[in-house]
């Protein structure tokens, strides 16, 4: 899968050094090989740090994110 051109989107909080952020960016053009045929578990958000942005990418579902989103706030 070629990630190379995704508009990549930093959290509107992130200060102008970068900060310790995320980037999402939307995969409305990808279908994973694990979704049916109602459309769901489709990929369609990937995930990365901003301090590296050609590390590791992870690619999540809509409700994936809001759970993993939600964890994240419900530990602060």
């Amino acid at each position: 899968m070629d990630l190379t051109n995704l508009d990549w989107r930093k959290a509107s909080r992130s200060g102008e050094n970068g900060g310790n952020c995320v980037e999402l960016a939307r995969l409305t053009w990808c279908r994973s090989s694990y979704s049916g045929s109602n459309g769901g578990n489709c990929v369609e958000v990937a995930v990365r740090d901003s301090k590296d942005p050609d590390g590791p990418v992870l690619l999540l579902t809509r409700a994936a994110l809001r759970t993993a989103v939600q964890s994240a706030a419900d530990t602060h």
